[in-house]
């Protein structure tokens, strides 16, 4: 995916409040008819308030659409190489820019760690 210019840091310097997200785990398909998938945040949510970030946050677990998050995109930072394996293994890695996007639907409180 092709990123943008807005760092990270503007991004939450642009969040009134919000829920910064460093990692996501446990991705599984739903509903293959609306692209839909569950996961959870893991290892670094935490809650933005008055463009800071102010303290670590519970996890969660996410029911969302890539079409819906996409539609809902209001920044997005250069494009940089992540882990997306769930056992941090070399075979996962992806490039993926860093996004904000606004009403992400995140579904219940998670206790993974």
């Amino acid at each position: 995916m092709v990123g943008g210019t807005t760092s990270v840091a503007d991004m939450i310097k642009s969040t009134e409040r919000g829920i910064l997200v460093t990692r996501f785990w446990y991705i599984r398909g739903v509903d293959p008819r609306t692209i839909l998938y569950t996961g959870l945040t893991r290892d670094g949510t935490f809650l933005i308030e008055n463009g800071k970030v102010t303290r670590p946050i519970k996890n969660f677990r996410f029911n969302e659409s890539p079409i819906f998050f996409l539609n809902n995109l209001e920044a997005m930072g250069p494009t940089i190489r992540i882990n997306a394996s769930e056992n941090l293994s070399a075979g996962g890695a992806v490039y993926m820019p860093p996004i904000k996007v606004r009403d992400f639907t995140f579904s219940s409180l998670s206790d993974a760690v």
